[in-house]
């Protein structure tokens, strides 16, 4: 069977790594130019891998499947070294977020770095290779594709018996046209996150990294919405994420590098109803304008205070920021964000504060826009030779269940 595989992304290894050693010929079709051009997104930011039931995805995976990818990726390391611990595990922590409203989430994690993982991603790459019956592809963008009978056309040009799309969030324009073609894939397009990436000197948060490096927790604000927190980097750095049309912020730590600071996502999930039926549109519309008021291919950089009581940023005081300066602006973000998303931003602040004194401070940084496209959830079942695998099928949010979720359609194409 030829199978092409469009993406180079963590559902597209575990996708491969379980078809490496069959007969099937396998192209992988990758837009950058090679195999360490790509923006820092999913596989290629942190190297943060989850083991938990309670968050990651809507697909079931065990945790033995779970903890053996994390293996994996923990081999292809150079030297084996990563940091690990787990959230909540302490009963006194747990019950003093619950007793403050807080939902904590329970959750084993390895940490590789951002440092490690272009070695780890190029192992994997020469891993792959030396199969012949492995193809690499690169800057080699898929514009098109088009399921005909029992083939499928990508680019108008190539036919394959299996196209496996494997494009995570960065791709949501191949999958916004393919849905304009195939409306019928759509189960679930209502549900998108917006939010910032906040920063706080690391001694506010000392203990609690000391304790659980990655903290998650849930919390309903008095809007109605659920606000979360997300990948926390210890000693980490803000960077920004190009998704071609627009720009958002994201964080990273390093094994061996450290700042001053520790960042974390705070997002407010916004469930919008029918006819509401574009999702990535409205988060790629505020993120637009976000960068509008920003200037080119920057972000809103703003102190809390300022945040709080919308005024626009013009001074920094005792915080200084991790992103590099030409990539940001000090301005207002109020002027990007609904009032809604902003007062469930204060109100989980306020209230965490109560738990972790010191993460309100006036001085503490928010950058925008930080957004987080759950992406329409695709019916997997329209075409028996189309598939959406990873985080652009709308059912994993991490690099663990992107990756499990290849594997497991790798091993139901076998298996059928």
């Amino acid at each position: 069977m030829k199978i092409a595989i469009i993406g180079f992304g963590a559902a597209a290894i575990g996708f491969i790594e379980k078809m490496k050693d069959t007969e099937h010929e396998l192209h992988i079709f990758e837009k950058s130019k090679d195999i360490y051009s790509s923006s820092i997104s999913g596989i290629r930011a942190d190297g943060k891998l989850f083991v938990s039931k309670e968050m990651g995805g809507d697909i079931d995976v065990d945790v033995d499947l779970q903890n053996k990818l994390v293996q994996y990726y923990i081999d292809k390391t150079e030297d084996g070294k990563f940091e690990q611990g787990s959230s909540f595990a302490s009963k006194e922590y747990y019950e003093d977020f619950y007793s403050k409203g807080f939902l904590p989430i329970h959750s084993e994690f390895y940490h590789i770095g951002t440092d490690q993982l272009k070695q780890v991603l190029y192992t994997i790459y020469e891993d792959f290779k030396v199969h012949n019956n492995i193809h690499f592809h690169f800057n080699a963008e898929v514009q098109d594709i088009e399921p005909i009978a029992n083939t499928v056309i990508i680019n108008n040009r190539d036919s394959f018996d299996r196209v496996i799309v494997a494009v995570g969030r960065s791709g949501h324009k191949l999958i916004k046209k393919t849905i304009n073609k195939f409306p019928d894939l759509i189960t679930d397009n209502t549900k998108v996150d917006l939010g910032v990436r906040y920063e706080v000197p690391n001694h506010i948060v000392e203990e609690l990294n000391r304790e659980m490096y990655e903290f998650k927790i849930k919390y309903k604000s008095k809007t109605g919405y659920m606000v979360r927190t997300f990948c926390n980097n210890p000693s980490g750095f803000v960077v920004t994420e190009n998704y071609g049309d627009f720009v958002t912020v994201n964080g990273h730590s390093k094994l061996k590098e450290k700042s001053r600071n520790t960042n974390f996502a705070i997002l407010t999930t916004v469930q919008l109803t029918e006819p509401f039926n574009d999702p990535i549109g409205y988060g790629s519309h505020i993120a637009q304008l976000s960068n509008l008021l920003a200037g080119e291919n920057k972000v809103i950089l703003q102190t809390y205070s300022n945040f709080r009581d919308s005024k626009r940023t013009k001074h920094l005081y005792r915080v200084l920021p991790t992103l590099e300066k030409e990539k940001y602006i000090l301005g207002d973000i109020n002027l990007a964000f609904p009032r809604r998303i902003a007062e469930s931003i204060i109100d989980f602040i306020e209230n965490l504060n109560h738990v972790i004194p010191g993460i309100a401070n006036e001085d503490n940084l928010l950058y925008a826009p930080e957004i987080k496209f759950y992406s329409n959830r695709l019916d997997n079942a329209n075409f028996f030779n189309l598939k959406f695998v990873g985080d652009c099928s709308g059912s994993t949010r991490s690099i663990i269940y992107a990756t499990a979720h290849g594997w497991l359609m790798a091993d139901e194409i076998l298996t059928s």
